[in-house]
């Protein structure tokens, strides 16, 4: 993006003033403009610029309030009012009218111990009721708090935007329960977004009768930000469709709480937090006032969570349906930058995936920015900047034309932002990696190859199972672990890869792990955390119930010995894997930091015919370089038949011949001539071979005795 010198203000405000005529005659709310002798917001290059008299933290104005909602979460019978404060230029005071900048969060009035002995006992058998958990000691609660939060004020208020700031409900001085989830924490921000456009009522006190109004200081346009759970609660406001919600920028969100603590039927906990769960999340932030907080254990806690959160099963049902925010997310009407990291093993990077995917098929307008590193990470200030100055101020900069995803890459040099048509990388498509025997040392992983034949077990190690780093770095009985040749060139993985199993167990309950790695392994090894910080060793994870292979609402428990198949989708990645490493495939079962630890022995057998990964490679299956030895012919020679066409180099120091596969064993001869189809189709739409070299290579294929 262009940098400019910022103008003298003045000269700032005249082009305002011509973005909001500009946005007016398009039929667009345009940027609130003081007259030339006024103080008032200045643009440039797209971005609202820090203006002195704004700046000047003495002249602020700072209020404090209670915003009344529609509901009455807590059973008093009085609807909940939500505790609020608010920072905003001096000047507004005077006439002028700003959007607002909002953040809520459940955390500003404290939290409670995250000691484990206060989690779940995650050590016992799968499908077992788990022994009680102890809850933490009371949140000591805070009578006299006289702001909420100061977050984002030195960032916003300069440039000419106020700063709401709230307590969830039943945490801080706000009342009602924490529901982790439920609809109450959708309808406090709403709530709070109608008082600033003038369409609910704000009082002086949580009990008085005192009112209070933002509409003659508030344009009435609000953007949402904040990261985690602060980061939810923008996309939460949103399901509303609230009028006025204008942007968000969530960072990191919690988009669905089954997918937070469970993974595809599996009981699983956030990367960090071994026997974490939802109950134990509301003791976190229950932090209200004390004499509502024997009604909101009993009622939440109790009666909703530990009734429905099922722990022995893992299961779906209408209680994680209706904490999860896909299946509102077509009211959404707020421009959506979405941030998220690869390596977030606390709120996975599924969570803005899977939003983002419905949001760009419903039309709303998004961005999406993805970093390498772990847990939070805001987009650059000038990127938030031009999303909250073009839909909070109106001004036409553009930012909508942007590209759709922007990508930190480090993985090979110097770190880059980097920006891409879209995410997933529309250059991206599905590359077979079959698996070849020798998984209980190191089996091959490749992808011009027919997939390995035989059976391979591992054990499982339950409560003795150590990290990621110690089943890729030691050969043993308690994983399968498939390499592929070292990469001659780099490959760009882009979008969500799977693992489909045909696979058994010795008991009618397993966990079943899958990483893809990257070796030689670099990061911590033993039994060192994988999840506290980008990781660069593990390339993307993922975790299944085979009892929910059918069904995520309905368990079904495996016949000792019997394959099932099961498919894994791995977490969603964008990653630059260089040359000269291995990608590595394993196949586990307690995964020691996510699931149950059960005791050991479980025997899980893998039937290598029918088990394949799906990678999403740019360039498809012709980029990937992992040829250990080349075919170097002149010509493309199909099975003894010579074809007459170049043998052109591919990725790496592949060629042409290395994809025809025709010195594997096939079953049939028309089974290799449809192969040599979809790989000449492929060269012809990459560009390798003109379309007039296809039938060549194809009659080669048919003239060959391949497969009779």
């Amino acid at each position: 993006m262009v940098r400019r010198r910022v103008r003298p203000r003045g000269v700032g405000l005249t082009a305002a003033f011509c973005s909001a005529a500009l946005a007016l005659s398009l039929g667009v709310a345009g940027p609130a403009v003081a007259s030339p002798d006024e103080v008032g917001p200045v643009f440039v290059d797209g971005q609202a610029q820090v203006v002195p008299e704004f700046a000047n933290s003495s002249g602020w104005i700072r209020q404090q309030l209670w915003v009344e909602t529609e509901f009455d979460s807590d059973g008093d019978g009085k609807p909940d009012r939500m505790h609020v404060d608010v920072t905003r230029p001096g000047q507004t005071a005077q006439g002028l009218k700003v959007p607002v900048v909002y953040e809520s969060s459940p955390y500003y009035a404290g939290t409670a111990s995250s000691q484990s002995q206060y989690f779940w006992n995650v050590r016992h058998e799968l499908g077992e009721q788990p022994p009680a958990r102890t809850s933490p000691p009371p949140i000591t609660h805070q009578p006299n708090r006289t702001a909420v939060s100061t977050s984002e004020v030195s960032t916003w208020v300069p440039r000419g935007f106020a700063v709401v700031h709230s307590d969830s409900p039943g945490t801080g001085l706000s009342q009602g329960c924490p529901t982790v989830g439920g609809l109450n924490e959708s309808l406090a921000p709403k709530a709070v977004i109608d008082w600033l456009n003038g369409r609910a009522k704000g009082y002086t006190s949580v009990n008085g009768d005192q009112e209070v109004s933002a509409t003659s200081w508030a344009t009435g346009k609000v953007g949402m930000t904040g990261t985690s759970y602060n980061g939810t609660l923008p996309l939460a406001a949103a399901t509303t469709g609230v009028d006025g919600l204008e942007a968000i920028i969530p960072i990191a969100p919690n988009t669905s709480y089954y997918h937070y603590y469970r993974s595809n039927g599996l009981v699983r906990n956030p990367g960090g937090w071994v026997g974490e769960d939802i109950d134990y999340l509301f003791d976190y932030i229950n932090s209200g006032y004390p004499e509502r907080r024997a009604y909101c254990i009993e009622n939440v806690r109790v009666g909703e969570m530990n009734r429905f959160q099922d722990r022995a099963n893992g299961d779906y049902n209408d209680f994680w349906a209706g904490r999860d925010y896909l299946h509102v997310v077509g009211n959404v009407k707020a421009a959506t930058l979405m941030a998220h990291a690869f390596n977030d093993w606390n709120v996975v990077p599924e969570h803005s995936v899977r939003i983002l995917e419905a949001l760009k098929a419903q039309g709303t307008p998004v961005q999406a920015y993805y970093h390498q590193g772990g847990h939070g990470g805001a987009p650059p200030l000038d990127m938030r900047n031009r999303w909250f100055t073009r839909y909070l101020y109106g001004v036409q900069n553009g930012v909508e034309n942007d590209p759709r995803a922007w990508i930190v890459r480090n993985e090979t040099g110097a770190s880059q932002l980097t920006p891409y048509a879209d995410y997933p990388n529309p250059a991206a498509s599905p590359v077979t990696m079959v698996l070849k025997p020798g998984g209980n040392t190191t089996g091959e992983l490749t992808s011009l190859a027919r997939p390995g034949t035989g059976v391979e077990s591992l054990v499982d190690a339950g409560n003795t199972a150590c990290n990621a780093g110690t089943l890729a770095t030691t050969v043993s009985d308690q994983r399968l672990l498939y390499v592929t040749p070292e990469l001659t060139a780099p490959v760009h993985i882009s979008g969500t890869a799977s693992v489909t199993l045909r696979m058994s167990a010795s008991k009618p309950a397993a966990n079943l792990s899958v990483a893809l790695v990257r070796l030689p392994w670099t990061s911590a090894s033993g039994c060192t955390s994988s999840t506290q910080s980008s990781t660069t060793s593990v390339i993307t994870r993922g975790w299944a119930d085979p009892q929910n292979r059918h069904s995520l609402t309905r368990s079904e428990p495996l016949v000792p010995g019997e394959f099932v198949e099961v498919t894994v989708p791995l977490q969603p990645d964008d990653q630059v894997i260089p040359a000269g490493y291995r990608i590595g495939l394993m196949v586990f079962s307690t995964d020691r930091e996510f699931t149950l630890q059960p005791a050991p022995g479980t025997v899980l057998s893998v039937d290598l015919a029918a088990t394949s990964l799906r990678l999403p490679v740019v360039g498809g299956p012709l980029a990937m370089p992992v040829c250990a030895t080349t075919d170097t012919r002149t010509t493309v020679v199909v099975g003894g038949v010579d074809s007459g066409v170049p043998n052109h180099p591919l990725a790496g120091n592949c060629t042409i011949n290395d994809h025809l596969l025709d010195g594997e064993r096939w079953s049939n001869h028309g089974q290799f001539v449809t192969h040599v189809n979809t790989v000449v189709d492929q060269l012809v739409a990459a560009g390798v071979l003109a379309p007039n070299q296809r039938g060549s290579v194809v009659s080669a294929a048919a003239r060959s005795h391949v497969g009779k």
